[in-house]
């Protein structure tokens, strides 16, 4: 069973459309989240495929970056790009998260590859690992939609702004903002509050 959401299957392919470019779409946005974080932060790249490039941003900014990725060969990837980061190879519903706490943690892209149940439940367990005052950076897109994923040809799936809302709010995280990059990928940012 494939446990990487279809991105095993492709992932020579994501690798080399999207694993390689240093200043892809998101980066900026990324650059100028992580410039909101202090210097040092210890972040948490959920679905980081292969480093690049998010988490090149983010170490570029001065953070400490663990991955989580289900995909071997990206999680292979991520190790010979950042051999310096630590990198669980495993989904994220079933993560432990390093058994760790973080100062951030940032899903681009992944969230809503998730059913409905476990989009909920990871970010619960997000919550639990992030530190109070820890922000959380995330996307899917603004409006309830269901899609069939380009590259994967898995379904995706929003559970829209209101939805995101009310589930942040009862893991005690508040939303700070919601803002569009030049790909038109919706971020959602959040703070823990409790």
């Amino acid at each position: 069973m494939d446990k990487s959401n279809g991105y095993e299957k492709v992932a020579k392919t994501f690798s080399e459309v999207r694993g390689q470019i240093v200043d892809g779409i998101g980066a900026s946005s990324v650059s100028m989240w992580a410039q909101t974080l202090p210097k040092g932060s210890v972040i948490l790249d959920l679905g980081c495929g292969t480093g690049i490039p998010i988490t090149k941003v983010l170490i570029d900014e001065g953070m400490s970056v663990y991955g989580v990725d289900a995909s071997p060969t990206l999680a292979q990837a991520f190790r010979k790009n950042f051999p310096h980061c630590p990198i669980a190879c495993e989904q994220v519903e079933d993560s432990l998260f390093f058994n760790r706490s973080f100062d951030a943690i940032i899903a681009w892209g992944l969230l809503f590859l998730l059913s409905k149940d476990n989009q909920a439940m990871v970010i619960r367990k997000m919550a639990e690992v992030l530190r109070i005052g820890g922000k959380l950076l995330f996307t899917a897109p603004s409006s309830i939609s269901e899609w069939t994923d380009i590259l994967t040809g898995q379904q995706s799936r929003s559970l829209g702004t209101k939805k995101y809302k009310e589930i942040l709010s009862a893991v005690g995280l508040y939303l700070i903002e919601e803002f569009e990059d030049d790909g038109e990928n919706h971020y959602y940012h959040a703070v823990k509050v409790r």
